[in-house]
């Protein structure tokens, strides 16, 4: 897919919204891509997957045993990144604030795992849920995201492939411009602190 195709995806399910949103990052943007919209349709969301497979490369690619996703953000694409490799997906929940596997799912020794993010702002939520399949007994070999929004600053600390780049300035508390300060706060992420 193209960048002008991808974005006529998201366009089309009214993904992309306006407004003062708190990132799940603490940082604050005046835009907020809303993957769940874009995900909630099973036929998009299996064309975004299978693009964003093609984004891996073919070593990479061939190496991995598992999908692992972080939730709630994470959960859609990652069932749909498992089916366009035809690999089992789970995903990592933080019942006590921190990233674990529940539910039965657990990792084979050693595990080759994919980790499948909807959107990577800081990519603290990566480095914490990579840091979670270590503890599982998984190694990350590679990352991929539906969107990068840390306009390429984000490191996970393993090989990254977002299917778009999209760079909408975010700021920190104490640098959020008045304009957009003068807008009420939407929290739209799913981490609580």
């Amino acid at each position: 897919m193209t960048e002008d195709e991808i974005l006529s995806e998201f366009r089309a399910s009214d993904a992309l919204l306006q407004g003062h949103f708190l990132l799940s990052s603490g940082r604050h943007s005046g835009h907020y891509l809303q993957c769940a919209r874009v995900l909630m349709n099973a036929e998009r969301a299996g064309r975004l997957a299978f693009a964003l497979g093609q984004k891996i490369p073919r070593d990479i690619r061939n190496q991995i045993d598992v999908v692992v996703s972080p939730a709630m953000g994470g959960i859609i694409i990652g069932q749909e990144m498992g089916r366009a490799l035809g690999k089992d997906a789970m995903f990592l929940e933080r019942p006590e604030g921190t990233f674990e596997l529940r539910r039965g799912f657990r990792l084979e020794p050693g595990a080759k795992v994919l980790m499948v993010e909807d959107v990577v702002t800081t990519g603290l939520s990566s480095r914490e849920a990579i840091e979670a399949v270590k503890r599982e007994g998984g190694e990350v070999i590679a990352e991929v995201a539906l969107v990068d929004r840390s306009n390429g600053s984000a490191d996970p600390g393993v090989p990254f492939f977002p299917l778009i780049h999209i760079n909408f300035p975010t700021y920190a508390e104490d640098e959020v411009p008045e304009a957009l300060a003068a807008i009420d706060i939407t929290k739209p992420g799913s981490r609580k602190a």
